[in-house]
């Protein structure tokens, strides 16, 4: 009888030590597990580090496009005005021009009159080219031009 509870005892004693063993390595595979996660985690911050890195540069660039677009946009706001006031000195200045041209053909038509030749007729290009406003000074030719 103390044989059969020797035996019992070191059958209970061998299935313990069975169930010990498959804990230890399910314990060893959950070590395993656990350090490969850790490894897999350390490389997805680094990526994110590197992605987040990549992204702030990007938006700086974005900045720096956006700031010289703004300035160069200003840049052509101040040139078109540039030209839109040349464009009306100019339209002013060929006013002045044709009112000369009108006064030079008006003092030698007197002259030829009084020198008894006919008056000289305007010729068709200076006849067309704008309309004058009576005044002692003549006021500029305005065209409005599409853009």
């Amino acid at each position: 009888q103390e044989h059969r509870n020797l035996l019992s005892q070191l059958e209970s004693g061998q299935s313990e030590l069975e169930r010990l063993r498959k804990l230890e390595g399910d314990w060893e595979s959950q070590q395993d597990r656990s350090s490969q996660l850790e490894k897999e985690v350390a490389t997805l911050r680094e990526k994110i580090h590197h992605l987040d890195d990549m992204l702030k540069s990007q938006q700086r660039k974005v900045r720096q496009m956006i700031e010289q677009l703004q300035n160069s946009k200003t840049v052509i706001q101040a040139k078109d005005t540039a030209i839109q006031e040349l464009k009306e000195r100019v339209s002013y200045l060929e006013a002045e021009n044709l009112e000369m041209h009108d006064r030079i053909e008006h003092l030698i038509e007197q002259q030829v009159s009084q020198g008894g030749n006919g008056a000289r007729t305007r010729s068709k290009s200076e006849s067309g080219s704008s309309k004058r406003l009576p005044g002692p000074k003549p006021l500029p030719l305005i065209r409005v031009v599409e853009t």
